[in-house]
């Protein structure tokens, strides 16, 4: 088959055909995060069951995805959440846009799902779409399956899949990817677009790139010029070198600093046991234990942050990848939890159930708070998520976000704004995140515009909403996929 490159696939999970279309001249510049809702408005999404044939789940392309790009190669996935009622876009790393760029896939629409009652797996690839059966995959975890996966198609393909949250239909499940080394733990998580993924019966896609190329580029020369500067500019901001060195995890002390870091329910902003749980202590742990540990990981192809890691337990032996800062605060300080091994412990978990770490951790902190669990109890923690994995009434309650649990529990205090979960950001200590949350169509979700480094009296209402705007319509051109190569880089 010919690539054709920009083009819409849609994959009908009901007939089981795929189509594709070139992007129309109203589309040909936008992508990532921009594209899905124009897709949704203009498809006559809004107004349907989010779990619903009607809904359309999307993986879209960033206009920069394809060349490997530092930090560019990104995939940002969207439909109507069912957790927020509204429109959700979430990004991950890893090798799933590098590969659909390479068979010229700007958008890859998921569509239909009416009575369907078998599962199944997708392959796409320079000959199409084909429909196999996932009857050997259903129930089980997100690493075991990708495994198998990878076992039946090889190494080079890229996988994008959901785990038994997932298939349960609950609101915090999301979407997992395989990061550059093979390993299903670059995650698509907020909104329960894995659900949407669920209502579909389809486990997983598979995308093999082979015999596909890169996206064309318009000017090369112009191109390698733009590459070049971009990486040198990277390479020499300090920013990078701490985020190469200690990760997002660095977070953990600033935000706390600030007030901000969510401690036990949000109860507080700041924990007292933070220099354990934080980006240096991950750091010393990490290079004394040595092995699987790695401080400095690229989540795909071409990054040269390197701001992901491989948390290594007291063996060396890998027990997951990353353990990221809003685990950290979500996971650990907002359950009172001040042990990197319990948090890596219960990240594992969730990650291979599919969920999303900021909305479990929220669930579990009002859980916490309404008896079922005392704060800083990691067994109990672990415990209360197998009540997810085995989909008793009470893990459906937790897996389908904090504002179910904290119905349930009648918990009166919920940091959720538009019904997802708060990310490790207090919004009353930092409130032009306050104001992103508040005026976002997505909620409580820092990726629409994280305020936080932000040079401003982060306490007093003053400029709070022009921060937040600025940051708002950053945050959208960076996740649509464009750099601007002048003597500056926006």
């Amino acid at each position: 088959m010919t690539i054709i490159h920009n083009a819409i696939w849609r994959i009908n999970v009901d007939s089981r055909l795929g189509s594709i279309e070139p992007v129309s001249e109203a589309y040909n510049k936008l992508g990532g995060r921009s594209l899905i809702p124009r897709i949704l408005l203009d498809e006559g999404v809004a107004g349907c069951d989010p779990m619903g044939p009607i809904n359309k789940l999307i993986w879209s392309v960033g206009l920069l995805v394809g060349h490997k790009v530092s930090s560019c190669d990104r995939i940002s996935l969207g439909g109507k959440s069912p957790l927020t009622g509204g429109v959700k876009e979430s990004n991950a790393g890893g090798s799933t846009g590098l590969l659909l760029s390479h068979l010229g896939i700007r958008a890859l629409v998921l569509e239909g799902g009416s009575n369907i009652d078998e599962w199944f797996t997708i392959h796409i690839s320079v000959d199409g779409v084909k429909f196999e059966s996932a009857d050997d995959l259903v129930g089980l975890g997100v690493y075991e399956s990708s495994e198998k996966l990878i076992e039946r198609y090889g190494k080079k393909v890229g996988i994008t899949l959901i785990g038994p949250a997932g298939e349960m239909g609950m609101y915090s499940a999301g979407v997992q990817n395989l990061d550059k080394d093979g390993a299903a733990s670059r995650i698509c998580a907020r909104g329960g677009l894995g659900a949407v993924m669920g209502s579909k019966k389809i486990k997983a896609i598979v995308i093999d790139a082979e015999n596909g190329e890169k996206p064309p580029l318009h000017d090369p020369q112009l191109f390698k010029a733009a590459r070049k500067y971009y990486t040198e500019e990277l390479i020499a901001h300090p920013q990078t070198k701490n985020y190469t060195d200690y990760g997002t995890a660095a977070m953990a002390a600033i935000c706390n600093g600030f007030g901000a870091l969510p401690t036990r329910n949000f109860s507080t902003g700041q924990f007292e046991h933070v220099d354990d749980i934080g980006g240096e202590k991950m750091r010393d742990l990490l290079l004394e234990r040595g092995g699987a540990s790695d401080t400095s990981h690229a989540c795909m192809a071409g990054c040269i942050i390197k701001c992901s890691n491989c948390f290594g337990d007291v063996n060396g032996d890998l027990v997951v990848s990353p353990v990221e800062f809003e685990t950290i605060g979500l996971v650990g300080s907002n359950l009172g939890i001040d042990n990197l091994d319990d948090i890596a412990r219960l990240n594992w978990e969730i990650n291979d159930l599919g969920m999303d770490t900021i909305e479990v951790g929220a669930a579990l902190g009002v859980a916490a708070e309404g008896g079922l669990m005392e704060f800083g109890d990691a067994d109990m923690a672990m415990k209360l998520l197998h009540e997810i994995r085995t989909g008793t009434d009470l893990g459906k309650v937790l897996g389908n976000g904090v504002v179910s649990t904290g119905n349930h529990l009648e918990v009166k205090r919920v940091a959720a704004v538009k019904g997802q979960a708060m990310s490790a950001y207090d919004p009353r200590a930092i409130k032009g995140n306050g104001v992103t949350y508040a005026t976002s169509p997505q909620g409580a979700d820092h990726t629409c515009g994280n305020c936080i480094r932000a040079e401003i009296d982060h306490l007093s209402p003053e400029g709070q909403v022009e921060v937040s705007r600025d940051t708002q319509i950053k945050m959208a051109v960076f996740l649509k996929g464009l750099v601007l190569v002048q003597k500056e880089i926006i």
